[in-house]
């Protein structure tokens, strides 16, 4: 008998599919690797007793999503449990000038205004414009693009705005992070938003990213920086448990070799071992290069095969971690709390180190930033311990060279390359910790190749499932004739963060396409 759901791999968004769809039918999620949860993985890689999230950690999308308002309830009874902190974010720039990001509106602008004189009220007029246009711009960032409900508020918003009005609002929707930043008088405010756009995959010369950046900035004072207690695996124990609980069947070690096809409509799949699996409906979880250059390798209509051809993977990530032996000593002011710091000088070091990533050169001096989630979850270390997790999201896919001249290798990442580059990181970072060197016990890093090993949807590392660029985002993730979550195969469904709306812990494409198929 065969399942009327297969889902092919089993990060967030596979997962929050199979939740919601197996409440209304039979459901198999099928993981390649021994483990699942895709880049949600919290191992103790450095020593006994410090637990890490090896990739990712922050859960504020999917907090803040309608993945969690489904499935939150039900998650929690299976152990799912936020840690939270009232700092979200801060910068600590090379000279030791501090700014810290509040939950706190009213702290903020105060915050702000000190740091230059109306930099708190632009910042109240930023993210009160995204909280006004909230229903509007989230719809487009999480709903079903091509659909009846986003026609009808596009009708509304141009009723409301007027034609020009609505494609004004366009336009300055599609502007650059740099001029919005540098409206800004502060450097350290400035410094502050200027990294954030990286965690969207994009540069401080993007379009549209200083509507991100905005969209952040929201995000963060309205619901901070969530942790998961006792790490990231512990949300997909949480989901393991309630597909489980709903009948819905996960097995690992089951590498899906294709999709099987008959008469233009999807009919299962075929195990790497030959085992045949019938299902009335397949959701991929995985890159379109995986998808059309593997799974339908003989079945890929001629557009879609050129079209995943032509699909861009972005900047490699690159993770550090460390077991310290006890809590770091910042040089700036008031980071004791604060869930995400940023190493950075502003927008310029911030493009600088970018550029060099997307050029294939070893950023100089990369844009670094560093969590301390034991300081929102105890539970990660030893009493008097402490843990950092350092993500540095402009590493190059290929190394071309280093752009300071000292680190010799490529084009791939070796180990000697990643210690190489990890030092770097480290000399950086002991910079901004006055007892670095006295409370370092272990370190452990991941280059892109790492990160690739553990998870073939990192494609050279991209954490984001492809490059986020406006001509691959919105309406065109991840081609320009993707409608929603379909495929040119009847029944076969496109998810991940290679689909609508893009990357991030959110569960989004996920969720819509469960929600397509009627859960």
């Amino acid at each position: 008998m065969g399942y009327d759901h297969v889902i092919i791999g089993s990060g967030i968004n596979a997962l929050v599919a199979a939740a919601l769809l197996s409440a209304k039918g039979r459901v198999l999620v099928l993981e390649r690797e021994d483990r699942f949860g895709g880049c949600m993985r919290s191992d103790q890689i450095t020593l006994p007793g410090f637990s890490h999230d090896v990739m990712a950690a922050t859960f504020v999308l999917f907090l803040t999503g309608p993945a969690h308002a489904a499935l939150g309830a039900d998650l929690a009874r299976h152990g799912l449990e936020f840690c939270h902190s009232t700092l979200p974010t801060g910068v600590l720039r090379p000279d030791g000038s501090a700014l810290v990001l509040a939950t706190n509106r009213q702290a903020n602008i105060a915050a702000l205004n000190l740091a230059a004189p109306g930099d708190g009220d632009r910042h109240a007029a930023d993210v009160g414009g995204i909280e006004a246009d909230a229903p509007f711009l989230f719809a487009l960032l999480g709903g079903r693009l091509w659909s009846w409900p986003t026609l009808r508020l596009l009708a509304g918003q141009a009723w409301r705005r007027g034609p020009r009005g609505l494609a004004a609002w366009m336009g300055q929707a599609l502007a650059p992070a740099r001029g919005w930043l540098q409206g800004y008088d502060s450097p350290d405010v400035q410094a502050l938003y200027a990294p954030w756009v990286l965690h969207c995959g994009l540069t401080p010369e993007s379009a549209y990213s200083a509507q991100m950046g905005k969209v952040i900035a929201f995000a963060l004072e309205a619901a901070g920086a969530p942790v998961v207690k006792g790490g990231a695996g512990q949300a997909v124990e949480a989901f393991r448990r309630l597909i489980a609980e709903r009948g819905g069947e996960l097995r690992s070690g089951a590498e899906v070799d294709r999709i099987t096809v008959e008469a233009g409509r999807a009919t299962g799949v075929v195990l790497a071992g030959g085992e045949v699996i019938a299902a009335k409906n397949v959701l991929a979880s995985v890159t379109p290069g995986q998808l059309y250059g593997q799974l339908l390798r003989d079945d890929a209509a001629p557009a879609d095969r050129v079209a995943a051809k032509a699909f861009r993977h972005g900047r490699g990530n690159f993770q550090l971690h460390y077991a310290l032996d006890g809590e770091p000593d910042w040089i700036g002011k008031g980071l004791e709390d604060v869930a995400l710091i940023h190493l950075a000088d502003g927008i310029d070091s911030v493009s600088k180190s970018a550029n060099e990533a997307e050029r294939g050169m070893l950023p100089e001096t990369p844009t670094i930033c560093v969590g301390q989630p034991h300081r929102l979850d105890p539970s990660r270390c030893p009493p008097g311990k402490a843990v950092l997790w350092l993500q540095i999201p402009d590493a190059p896919r290929v190394i071309k060279g280093d752009a300071a001249g000292e680190i010799a290798g490529g084009p791939d990442w070796t180990e000697a390359l990643r210690e190489a580059f990890a030092d770097r990181i480290e000399a950086i970072l002991a910079r901004h910790i006055r007892n670095f060197a006295a409370i370092k016990l272990a370190r452990r890093a991941y280059s892109p190749a790492d990160l690739q090993a553990m998870n073939m949807n990192l494609s050279g590392g991209d954490p984001y499932g492809g490059a986020c660029s406006i001509d691959q985002f919105f309406i065109w993730r991840p081609f320009a004739h993707s409608t929603n979550h379909g495929t040119s195969i009847r029944n076969l469904h496109h998810i991940g963060a290679s689909a609508h709306p893009g990357p991030g812990l959110g569960g989004g494409s996920g969720y819509l396409a469960a929600k397509g198929l009627g859960a």
